[in-house]
C-alpha cells in the first residue's frame, strides 16, 4: 500500500542522484566468503612455509561495513598491510592483524619458538612481518588471479602500525565508505589463536563476483551499444511491397554496399640452397663475450643468522679446502678447479672438464 510517503531507501535513492546504494546479497556473500577461503588458504600456506609451523585458518564470515564503525570495536595497536590493485581490479586492499600475533610471527621468522610477548615491535620485527605479509598477499592475489581467470598485479605493500584509534587506518579508502570485510579465525600451532581481516571496497567485490558470474558491467553494455549505433552506416531504405492475407504493408530493405577490394595470388621468391658450411663455421660467433665465475662454496642461514652477520663475522662454507671449486660459464658448470695465486690476483687452474652428458644434465636442471 502507498501512503505517498517515500521510505528510506527511496529517500537515499534521491540523495545519490536517482541510483540505489550498493550491497550486496546473499548469495553474493557466499560467492565472497568462498574466494576468501580459497585465496586466504595460499596465503597460510604461505606464512607456513616462512614460519615454518602449521598454520589453519576456519570459514570466513563475509559483513558488510565501515572503516569508521570498525574503528570503535578495535583494540589498538594492529597492525595493517595495505595494497592497492593496479592492474586486473579496481581499488584496494586492506589486511590487519593484532600487533601481538605479529611479534609471535616475527620471533619465529628470527629463529625463536615463538613465545615472545610484546606491545611493540622492533624495526627488524617490523620489516620481517611485513614480508611475511607481503608473501601472503602476494599468495592471495596469485590464487585470485587463477580463479578470475585474468592478470592481477598489486603495488608494493605498505605496512604501517595504528596505534591512536583518532589516526586514519587506510590511505586508499574512505572511512565512511561501505566496505566489505571478510574475517577469519587464524591459528598458528599453539601459539596464535587470533582473528584476521581481510577488507574490500564493495566496488572492487562486486567486480569478482560479476567476473565470475559472467555478469557484464551495465555501464559498459550501453557505452557499447551508443558506440555501434554511431558508428552504423547509414543507407536510403528501398521500400519493397509484400503482400499478406489480403493486407499491404511495406519494410524497409537495407542494401549494404562494401567496397571493392583487389585480391592476388600470393607470389613468393624461390628457395635456394642452404650453404650448411657457412651455417656452422664457428667463427661467427668467436667474439661473443661469455661470464665466467667461480663458486668457492655455498653456506644456508636462517633470517636470524643474517641480521646478526656483522664486520668480521665468519660464514662456513659447505666445501674442503681440498675439494676443486665449479667454473661456471653463463652459470652453467662447465669445469673444476683449483684457486691459485697469479702475480697479486686470485685465479682458477683447470683440473677437470665436465662431461657433454653432466653439461646436458646441468641444462635440464635449471
Amino acid at each position: 500500500m502507498n501512503d505517498g510517503l517515500l521510505s528510506q531507501e527511496e529517500i537515499d535513492a534521491l540523495l545519490n542522484g536517482g541510483v540505489k546504494p550498493s550491497s550486496l546479497t546473499d548469495a553474493d556473500r557466499d560467492l565472497l566468503g568462498e574466494i576468501g577461503n580459497i585465496s586466504m588458504g595460499s596465503a597460510s600456506t604461505a606464512l607456513s612455509t616462512i614460519i615454518n609451523r602449521m598454520v589453519n585458518i576456519t570459514t570466513p564470515k563475509v559483513t558488510v561495513t565501515s572503516l569508521e564503525e570498525m574503528k570503535s570495536n578495535f583494540d589498538v595497536p594492529l597492525i595493517s598491510v595495505e595494497v592497492e590493485y593496479i592492474e586486473g581490479l579496481v581499488g584496494a586492499n586492506l589486511l590487519l592483524i593484532k600487533i601481538t600475533d605479529a611479534v609471535v610471527i616475527a620471533d619465529l621468522m628470527m629463529g625463536g619458538n615463538g613465545t615472545r610477548q610484546a606491545e611493540t615491535l622492533s624495526e627488524i620485527e617490523l620489516s620481517a612481518v611485513s614480508e611475511a605479509m607481503n608473501q601472503m598477499i602476494g599468495s592471495s592475489a596469485t590464487s585470485l588471479s587463477q580463479m578470475l581467470n585474468m592478470p592481477i598485479n598489486i603495488s608494493p605493500p605498505i605496512a604501517n602500525v595504528w596505534d591512536q584509534p583518532n589516526n586514519s587506518l587506510s590511505d586508499k579508502l574512505d572511512e565512511r565508505e561501505e566496505i566489505v570485510k571478510i574475517s577469519f579465525r587464524l591459528t598458528i600451532d599453539a601459539l596464535v589463536d587470533s582473528e584476521i581481516m581481510l577488507l574490500l571496497p564493495i566496488q572492487t567485490a562486486k567486480m569478482i563476483v560479476n567476473k565470475l558470474t559472467g555478469v557484464e558491467e551495465p555501464k559498459q553494455e550501453i557505452e557499447n551499444t551508443f558506440e555501434e549505433i554511431f558508428n552504423m552506416p547509414f543507407e536510403e531504405p528501398k521500400q519493397e511491397v509484400q503482400q499478406n492475407n489480403n493486407y499491404q504493408y511495406t519494410t524497409p530493405n537495407v542494401e549494404v554496399h562494401k567496397p571493392q577490394m583487389n585480391v592476388q595470388k600470393a607470389e613468393f621468391a624461390p628457395l635456394n640452397p642452404i650453404n650448411t658450411h657457412d651455417i656452422n663455421n664457428i667463427d661467427l660467433i668467436l667474439d661473443v663475450p661469455l661470464e665466467i665465475s667461480v663458486v668457492l662454496g655455498r653456506a644456508k642461514k636462517s633470517i636470524k643468522d643474517i641480521l646478526e652477520l656483522g664486520v668480521g663475522s665468519l660464514v662456513e662454507l659447505d666445501k674442503l679446502t681440498e675439494e676443486p671449486v665449479e667454473i661456471l660459464v653463463n652459470g652453467k658448470k662447465v669445469a673444476l678447479g683449483e684457486v691459485v695465486v697469479i702475480d697479486e690476483n686470485f685465479g682458477v687452474r683447470i683440473t677437470s672438464i665436465v662431461s657433454s652428458a653432466e653439461r646436458v644434465k646441468s641444462l635440464q636442471n635449471k
